[in-house]
């Protein structure tokens, strides 16, 4: 990073941002340098005013995003707001508004008003929806005009598909599925109906321009991200991440925060291939990936299949995880899918940070230990991701007819391991 993005640093990181951040046991100083460094992010767009921002890097605690948003044929703003206010609830680090059709400008601004997490976007649904919803009708300096009004609404971060080329397009074509990426499909279209190159490469200087002016973080879209196994690891996905490579070191030396998407379908043996190519492609710049789904035969249960892959890719160097609904492949995600979703992704990434030693992730482990070894349920549900889920079960089933909660109803009273350890304990003293 320069040293004017540096000395920047020290007036907008305080111990107070890092207490609301998650960023556990560290220092205000730590965090400057990471994100001088390039290893961290901090989306904070100054015009998010109710923001309480999350550090987003390999130091730290690993982050989830939910990603929600109407489409074009379900939904509206009081079910999405629900939705947004059932994802902070869950636990969510970061959200992302997916939407398209009309008044998505006014749905984008309810939502950020009530969003004190970052709060991301993806401006190519915007400029495509502005064009009818036709590639070849989309104007480019659509693009750059919703950006920059994205941006002066208080996003804080934004996908941008700029890494893929007119020259990747044809490397696509002969996979088993394609060009899963939304606007990786759109941008890909684009191309080849002008026979030009991807705009939001070609104008990467403007958009920079923009994006140091509101402190908008970019995170580089992988438009060619694996939709299956079959596609995994291919020329194409490798071909668009050396261009991300280029374009976050553009990012760096313009001062501006730098965050890298990744893949996708990845089977469980490639996942820290992937991981550590993307590291040294990009030099380090923080990792944010969608999974990955590890089978592509898990429909209705792929938040389980993705959360698989996502702990493998959290231990090994990413540092965000997009959470993946039951609904993946099926729908738009309902609520409560939202709330499956972000709870297993918060699994995923506390497992992660429990086997790589992040000071501190195992205390709530050992503190739940301890609570059940004592039977204290009400410490057991407080301590728990989803301590409402937890006391519902358990009451379900709830058998301490003589009024003692000292058992639960899976082994029973005479049967209790945890009672036969006490009376062990009791023997041997």
């Amino acid at each position: 990073m320069n040293t004017q993005f540096t000395e920047a640093l020290h007036g907008r990181v305080t111990p107070a941002m890092i207490a609301a951040a998650g960023a556990e046991k560290t220092t205000p100083e730590i965090v400057r340098a990471e994100i001088a460094a390039g290893r961290a992010v901090l989306p904070a767009n100054p015009g998010h005013v109710v923001l309480s921002p999350a550090v987003i890097g390999r130091r730290f605690r690993t982050k989830v995003n939910a990603n929600i948003g109407r489409s074009t044929l379900r939904s509206g703003e009081e079910e999405e707001l629900s939705k947004l206010t059932t994802a902070l609830s869950a636990g969510a680090d970061c959200v992302m508004d997916l939407s398209v059709g009309p008044d998505i400008a006014e749905l984008r601004m309810s939502m950020l008003g009530r969003s004190p997490v970052p709060f991301g976007t993806v401006p190519l649904y915007e400029a495509m929806w502005r064009a009818g919803g036709s590639a070849k009708e989309m104007d480019p300096g659509v693009i750059l005009s919703v950006i920059e009004e994205q941006a002066r609404q208080g996003v804080d971060f934004m996908t941008l598909h700029a890494g893929l080329l007119r020259k990747h397009v044809e490397l696509a074509t002969g996979r088993v599925m394609g060009i899963v990426s939304r606007g990786g499909a759109l941008m890909a279209e684009w191309m080849v109906c002008h026979e030009r190159e991807n705009p939001l490469y070609s104008a990467w200087d403007e958009i920079l321009d923009i994006c140091a002016a509101h402190d908008v973080t970019v995170s580089l879209g992988d438009g060619l991200r694996p939709g299956c196994l079959a596609d995994a690891s291919d020329k194409a996905q490798f071909a668009e991440l050396d261009i991300l490579g280029d374009l976050v070191r553009r990012c760096r030396q313009r001062g501006v925060q730098v965050m890298v998407e990744g893949p996708g379908h990845v089977p469980f043996d490639q996942i820290r291939m992937n991981i550590e190519r993307e590291q040294e492609v990009c030099d380090g710049a923080p990792f944010y990936v969608l999974g990955p789904v590890v089978t592509d035969i898990a429909a209705g249960y792929d938040h389980i299949a993705s959360c698989i892959g996502a702990t493998v890719a959290a231990f090994h160097g990413a540092a965000l995880l997009c959470y993946v609904t039951p609904a993946e492949h099926l729908g738009l995600p309902t609520a409560e899918e939202v709330r499956e979703g972000v709870i297993a992704f918060r699994i995923a990434a506390h497992a992660a940070d429990v086997g790589r030693k992040l000071p501190g992730a195992r205390d709530v482990d050992d503190a739940m230990s301890r609570a059940r070894m004592d039977f204290d349920w009400e410490r057991q549900f407080s301590l728990a991701l989803d301590g409402k889920r937890a006391r519902e079960r358990y009451m379900q089933t709830k058998e301490c007819g003589d009024g003692k909660d000292d058992h639960c109803s899976m082994c029973g009273k005479e049967f209790c391991a945890i009672r036969t350890t006490r009376r062990i304990r009791d023997l041997t003293r």
